[in-house]
């Protein structure tokens, strides 16, 4: 029997002859669909969207557009929710109240991978950490997939034969787990995001912290230690935790990384190892949070030091994620459009010298207090362009900081941040918000900003 065969039997998990209902059909739902499909499950796919067009590669599927209601339960055996279909969506509360089992992607994926997880959760920062330790691990000669929330769905993982995998996890794919467990699994931070979907801040810090739920001893949990709000998960993990600050740990005798100088230096039993910042492109105090992560993540795994360091002086960075685009008459123009928080916005602008920001910010608010970053704004910004749906909450909570300046069109406030700007300045897109009120999603974002910034360049 194979490795994964014997996962499946351990777990129970088999889903061919099953009629299962796949609810919300983007990027992550179809790929279930395809993959249950696949495995012998007999698939509804259904979204509210009425034009859908249904991919060729679907013909065997039931594919419904223009309802997600509960009258499609009947006959159902599982549902597997899409991570942006809400916890209280109808159709999901009336698989619940009848019993069908609710189930989210990674979890039915899991049970089908055989190779360790390391799963990486946290408010920011989760692409790029997840990015890099792919990158470590791939540096070492291991077939490793990256994916998850960061692109490639993790369903599509299952059944493969990998030696690792990585996933990044968002709280949204936390929310339907009952086995999914991490062999090292990696909560960054969390602040004030997603305020529009839960209840409060402790309901959506639980919800990540439910990445740890299902860990044992012999497990990894790494945990940023400068962060209360993650801190305090500690004493309910099974797994071993290992954590990662800007400061020495007190009085600790466990796994843990700092910051020490140019320097990462990580306390391990056999010694201490060092870990030299000084070739990295990765700038700001976020990436080095960022690194000390990836590091911890990597070693847990046994990668060598010098493949681990080799990544740190390589590794390139993210598109949309204090990505330089270009620098015209002494203004640089910097697409952060990734930074779709308010400690995305913070972090971002941590980085920068007093007085010499031009920020372009806005979108669809998610919630939250946006108030807490008026005084980094009052110290960083010199004039703020704000845009979209959120402008107008955006203008209330950071009022009085710095010159501000409204717009409905996102071209607007770019143009209107392009021409504020003066040699020595950055123009910074970091919106702190969505982009679905103008965009499909960051990234198109990101790249309209690029755009219009490079039909400037003379």
């Amino acid at each position: 029997m194979s490795a994964t065969a014997e996962r499946i039997a351990r777990d129970g998990f088999e889903v061919a002859g099953r009629r299962v209902l796949v609810v919300g059909l983007g990027r992550t739902g179809l790929a279930t669909a395809r993959w249950l499909s696949g495995i012998g499950a007999r698939v509804r796919a259904c979204d509210r969207r009425p034009a859908l067009e249904r991919p060729g590669d679907l013909a065997g599927v039931e594919w419904i557009a223009g309802d997600d209601g509960p009258r499609l339960l009947d006959g159902i055996d599982l549902v597997v929710p899409s991570p942006g279909i809400p916890a209280d969506a109808p159709v999901l509360a009336a698989a619940v109240a009848r019993g069908v089992p609710v189930l989210s992607e990674i979890e039915v994926a899991a049970r089908r991978i055989a190779a360790p997880i390391v799963a990486i959760t946290g408010t920011n920062g989760k692409s790029t950490t997840t990015s890099l330790v792919g990158a470590m691990l791939e540096c070492d000669g291991r077939r490793t997939f990256t994916g998850g929330n960061l692109g490639t769905p993790l369903v599509d993982a299952a059944d493969g034969t990998w030696d690792t995998v990585v996933a990044e996890i968002s709280s949204f794919q936390l929310e339907w787990v009952e086995r999914f467990r991490p062999r090292v699994a990696l909560l960054l931070n969390v602040t004030d995001d997603h305020l529009d979907r839960y209840r409060d801040f402790d309901h959506y810090a639980r919800t990540k912290a439910r990445i740890f739920a299902r860990q044992r001893p012999g497990d990894v949990a790494i945990l940023n230690r400068d962060d209360p709000a993650v801190l305090r998960f500690a004493p309910e993990i099974a797994a071993e935790v290992r954590t990662f600050g800007t400061v020495p740990p007190a009085g600790s005798r466990g796994v843990a990384a700092s910051i020490e100088g140019d320097a990462i230096v990580v306390d391990e039993p056999a010694g201490r190892l060092v870990f030299p910042l000084a070739r990295t492109r990765l700038a700001g105090r976020h990436n080095r949070e960022n690194l000390m992560a990836a590091i911890l993540a990597a070693r847990a795994l046994d990668v060598a030091p010098g493949v681990v360091q080799r990544t740190i002086d390589s590794f390139e960075g993210l598109r949309h994620r204090l990505e330089a685009v270009a620098e015209i008459a002494g203004v640089s123009f910097v697409d952060d459009s990734k930074g779709t928080n308010v400690g995305a916005l913070l972090k971002s602008l941590e980085g920068y010298r007093d007085g010499s920001v031009v920020l372009v910010a806005g979108g669809l608010s998610k919630g939250g207090d946006y108030g807490i970053a008026r005084e980094m704004l009052r110290r960083k910004v010199r004039f703020l362009s704000l845009y979209g749906a959120a402008r107008e909450e955006l203008r209330d909570a950071w009022d009085g900081a710095t010159a501000t300046a409204c717009h409905e069109i996102f071209a607007d406030a770019v143009a209107a941040a392009a021409r504020e700007a003066r040699s020595g300045d950055v123009v910074l897109l970091s919106p702190a918000c969505a982009s679905m009120d103008q965009f499909e999603n960051y990234a198109a974002r990101g790249d309209a900003f690029a755009a219009q910034v490079r039909a400037l360049q003379p």
